[in-house]
Parts: C-alpha cells; sequence; structure tokens
C-alpha cells in the first residue's frame, strides 16, 4: 500500500522551487585532487584544472578538468592533447548555453574534440599515440570520455562503484575486435614464426594492442579517436574518482584500489594506489593515479526537528524508506531526491551516430561550420555526416551536422571505406 500511495502524491510547486534552489546550492562541490606517478618511460601526463571558466548570461561559473594522457612509442603524441584537446572541446561547444543545455551538449562537444585532436596532430606526421581518459565536472554532474586502457571509477557516497570509462585492449573488449575484421582490418597476436604466436590480441597492420587512441598515425585507419562517453550526476552525499594508467589496472583491481586508500587525503591516496600497484608488478610501466573528491558543502540545518539520536546513522538515515502517514518526512523526501543518476552512455566508433541530431541541430551544429574542426566552410561544400549511412535516405539533404572535406575523408578512413594509407596520405591537401 505504501508504493501505491506515494504513487499518486503531487509535488506541490512550492516543493519544486524549494528543491531547485536547494538543489542550486548543493551542486557546487568542493573539489579536492592529488596525484601520484612512478615513471619508467616518461610518457605519462596529467592535465588537473579546477577553476575553467565560462560565461553564463551576465555572470561566470567555473568546471573542473581531469585528464591522463598515457602515451605509446613516445611522448609527442600525449603532450600534444595535453595542450590541445581541452581547447578543442571548448571551440565545439554552442554559445549562450544555460547550465542543462551545456550539460547535454558535453558528450557530442568531446567527441568532435577527440576527434579534432587526433586530425591536427597526424598531420604533423609524428608516430606516437596515446590513450585519454578526460573527465568534466560540472556541479554534481561528472562525464568521462576515454580511448585506450586507462580507467576511471567512481566510488559514490552511497559505497556503490561505477565504471566510468571503457577499457578499449582488442584481448577484452570482442565488440571492437568485430568492427575493425568487420572495417576489413586483422586481429591476431604477433607470430615469431613456425605459426607460434605470442602476447596479447593486436590489430594489424601497426601492431597496436589498442582499439582506440588519439595520434598512431603509423598503424592504420581502425585505430580510431572516437571516445566512449559516460556522464552521471552524483547524488548530494558526493563520491570519489580515480583515474589511473594501465600501469595501475595491470596491478589492482578496482576494489583493491579503493580499499587501500580508503579514508585517506586525495594526495596520500593518489600515492598509496601508485606503492601497491608497483609494490605488486614492479616499475614495469609508467604508473600515474590521479584522486579526486568531489565533497558537498554542509548542508544548512533543516527546518524539521531533528532526530532523538545523532551520530553515524544520520546519513544513512537519508536513504531508508519513510513512513507515508507523515507529511513533513513526504517533504523532505520530494526536497532531497538522493541517489545517483546515470545521465548518458555511448560508445559507438561511428561519428554519425555520436555527431546526431538528437540535440537541437539549432543549438549544437551551426550550418556553415565543420562539426569536428570548426572550419567555416562554403554552403555548397558542406558534408552531411550521415552521407553513406543506412538513414541517409530518410534525411533531408540539408540535414546536418556537416563536415569538411578533410573531415569527410577522416570519417571515411575510421569507418573502412577508404584504402589503406588514404587516411593519412589525403589530410594535407
Amino acid at each position: 500500500m505504501m508504493a501505491a500511495t506515494r504513487e499518486h502524491h503531487t509535488v506541490p510547486l512550492s516543493v519544486l522551487l524549494k528543491r531547485e534552489l536547494a538543489s542550486e546550492k548543493v551542486e557546487k562541490p568542493e573539489i579536492l585532487y592529488g596525484q601520484a606517478c612512478q615513471s619508467k618511460k616518461g610518457e605519462d601526463f596529467t592535465l588537473l584544472k579546477t577553476e575553467c571558466q565560462r560565461i553564463v548570461g551576465d555572470g561566470i561559473t567555473t568546471y573542473s578538468v581531469f585528464g591522463l594522457f598515457d602515451g605509446h612509442n613516445g611522448s609527442a603524441a600525449a603532450i600534444y592533447t595535453k595542450e590541445n584537446l581541452l581547447n578543442n572541446f571548448i571551440a565545439a561547444m554552442p554559445p549562450d548555453l544555460n547550465r542543462d543545455e551545456w550539460v547535454a551538449a558535453l558528450p557530442r562537444a568531446l567527441v568532435a574534440g577527440f576527434v579534432k585532436t587526433d586530425k591536427d596532430f597526424q598531420q604533423r606526421a609524428r608516430t606516437s599515440g596515446t590513450t585519454v581518459t578526460f573527465a568534466v565536472i560540472e556541479g554534481l554532474v561528472i562525464t568521462v570520455a576515454s580511448v585506450g586502457d586507462s580507467r576511471c571509477i567512481l566510488e559514490s557516497a552511497e559505497g556503490d562503484l561505477y565504471y566510468l570509462s571503457a577499457d578499449h585492449r582488442l584481448e577484452c573488449n570482442e565488440e571492437e575486435r568485430e568492427r575493425i575484421t568487420a572495417s576489413g582490418g586483422e586481429v591476431g597476436r604477433l607470430n615469431t614464426g613456425g605459426g607460434a604466436e605470442i602476447g596479447p590480441l593486436r590489430c594489424w597492420p601497426g601492431g597496436l594492442c589498442l582499439s582506440r587512441s588519439i595520434g598512431d598515425v603509423d598503424v592504420g585507419e581502425y585505430i580510431v579517436p572516437v571516445p566512449y562517453v559516460k556522464q552521471i550526476k552524483l547524488s548530494t552525499g558526493g563520491g570519489r574518482l580515480i583515474i589511473s594508467s594501465d600501469g595501475v589496472w595491470d596491478a589492482l583491481s578496482d576494489e583493491v584500489a579503493l580499499d587501500c586508500c580508503r579514508g585517506m587525503p586525495v594526495e596520500a591516496a593518489a600515492a598509496q594506489i601508485v606503492k601497491e600497484a608497483v609494490q605488486v608488478k614492479g616499475l614495469r610501466d609508467d604508473t600515474t593515479c590521479i584522486v579526486i573528491d568531489i565533497v558537498p558543502p554542509e548542508k544548512p540545518a533543516a527546518p524539521l526537528p531533528p532526530p532523538k539520536k545523532l551520530g553515524r546513522g544520520v546519513f544513512k538515515s537519508m536513504f531508508r524508506k519513510r513512513s507515508p502517514e507523515s507529511s513533513s518526512q513526504i517533504y523532505k523526501e520530494y526536497l532531497e531526491p538522493d541517489v545517483v543518476e546515470e545521465l548518458f552512455e555511448e560508445g559507438s566508433a561511428m561519428l554519425s551516430e555520436r555527431l546526431d541530431t538528437k540535440y537541437p541541430l539549432c543549438k549544437m551544429f551551426k550550418l556553415f561550420i565543420c562539426a569536428v574542426c570548426q572550419v567555416e566552410i562554403k554552403p555548397d561544400e558542406g558534408i552531411s555526416i550521415h552521407v553513406g549511412s543506412s538513414d541517409f535516405g530518410k534525411l533531408r539533404p540539408w540535414d546536418g551536422p556537416f563536415l569538411c572535406s578533410s573531415c569527410q575523408r577522416e570519417k571515411e578512413a575510421m569507418e573502412g571505406k577508404r584504402p589503406l594509407g588514404d587516411r593519412h596520405s589525403s589530410d594535407s591537401d
């Protein structure tokens, strides 16, 4: 009966307004972060920024960005991505968005920023590559975009574990193996002659054991920079993020990483995770960890009388089912919905699926601007991102977003629609 009774409650407007005011105050948590690294090759780099500003109406609001770039075959791609990805993603964000619109636009802008960073770096003809795990924190909303095998996990205040990144190692990602082979690539282990095969699964040509990265101009078009993106909203209790390179995750499980630093401040926590990882397997690779605590501010005193017993039980009582007999209890429940919400998740490698028009076109894309590299294109030169897709016949000729010819070639190469090598040789046209 309790569920049926609660199902028909109408939330008073005054409660909605007070909830909105309360959420505006709550959604400005304190961001605490620390990092640690033990270096073997010197190819891991981090980006830590807590005061990124954007204009909203007549005011300014801030958001935080944390990035981990684990380079391979040199450090050039990791350094370049660290220096340019943030600006490229910002450039892909439409202007004049309110907070909700800005948060909704983040996944598509991050995809565009990753692809542009990759395209620009490849034109430099440098042969290194990098994984990227890139987190944007706006209030209690966390958006993570990732390529490669670094990992981002979240432990919420309620003690639940969330995976905010994807592992693009071919060894453990069957979906990516199928994508590469369907596009004409080959997946297999290193052949040492005489039929003997060793090591992890790799993509051939090139021999990279990852299916997604930024850079890697020399390993073929099947290695794409299109990120997996996940977006969640924390409860008002906050949580702890851990972003680490594979040097940590090859040695520690997620649970061990969280448990070994529980209760520690962020700097000590990052150092402890790195220490534990190195103790398990030795320093075989660059081993880097970023720990971020999202700490809600002190809640204002509630207008309701306090319970008889205060202490550890107060936090847990927030999540207990309440009796429908008390209108004040129902009011408080309406005012403080306190759960982690998963807002968005997408991992497709197809740009036509990632830069779609579900988000209002007039807000997300300018008709005469390339959706990826943001260069101006003439009206008769823009190419719809849906060209070649199965749904293209259902769309109108002017349905965007649009790509410049160079980004269209990049898209075709990533989808296996151009001969091997064309992806890179034609970008300098």
